[in-house]
């Protein structure tokens, strides 16, 4: 889905949702709703590695990408979700420039990075088109940094001068959980953060992203220069919708 990741890189924002139970028909019926990408969650959903292949595969024939937010920086376990043919690795929890740089020699083959060849894999169609994806993938995969703790904004401009730091990506509840005001997201203090998020990454050429709290978010996240937006997540959708259906029943 380089398509996506080129619109982002020239000034279009993007939009997607979290797949949490690990389930590909969800991740299937995400991307017909027209998400962008959708972002399969190892770090605090219910699915596995084992699980992100066949989600992969259950969303390869739609214009939607798809992209893998691990629970670690463990450079072998990224290496291998991108021989998958994952499009974007979302790396929880990134708060120094040093981490930032680790993150991103995983995404990147030698010279320039640490991840490991091989050759006969699903992201380069097995094998047939190795080349060509190994000159591209600098360009096609997306390496994501959570902003997500008082330690990272402190740090922000030095993270977003790192080469390849694709987008720095704010995770509301974690960080104001650090800035001691838990979902206070029009505080003062947070509301400095987000800016101070953006603006490194404007100086730096990055993309700034966010997790909304609600869809309606959309435009206030977007007016503050945000562009990778995300909100909901498949458990969600599938609860507000029969809770919803429930109650209209018992109304009648």
């Amino acid at each position: 889905m380089s398509g996506s990741w080129g619109a982002l890189r020239a000034g279009s924002p993007v939009f997607g949702c979290f797949i949490s139970t690990g389930y590909p028909v969800n991740a299937e019926l995400c991307a017909r709703a027209g998400f962008d990408y959708v972002l399969i969650d190892l770090e605090h959903g219910m699915g596995s590695e084992r699980d992100v292949l066949t989600q992969v595969l259950a969303v390869s024939a739609l214009p939607c990408a798809p992209v893998v937010r691990v629970e670690s920086h463990d450079r072998p376990r990224v290496h291998r979700l991108l021989d998958l043919g994952v499009q974007g690795i979302m790396f929880p929890r990134v708060n120094t420039a040093d981490e930032a740089r680790a993150c991103v020699a995983a995404m990147r083959y030698q010279p320039e990075g640490e991840r490991g060849v091989a050759t006969l894999v699903r992201a380069s169609d097995y094998g047939v088109n190795f080349a060509t994806y190994r000159d591209t993938a600098k360009k096609n995969l997306l390496t994501i940094l959570q902003i997500e703790s008082a330690e990272a904004v402190a740090n922000v401009d030095e993270i977003a001068a790192v080469d390849g730091a694709d987008v720095l990506y704010v995770g509301p509840m974690d960080l104001t959980t650090s800035m001691g005001i838990f979902r206070q997201y029009g505080h003062p203090d947070f509301v400095a953060a987000l800016k101070r998020t953006v603006d490194a990454a404007n100086r730096n050429g990055r993309i700034a992203g966010i997790l909304l709290a609600a869809p309606a978010d959309a435009r206030r996240y977007l007016d503050l220069g945000f562009k990778f937006l995300t909100s909901g997540t498949d458990t969600a959708f599938l609860l507000n919708a029969a809770r919803s259906v429930n109650e209209s029943m018992r109304q009648a």
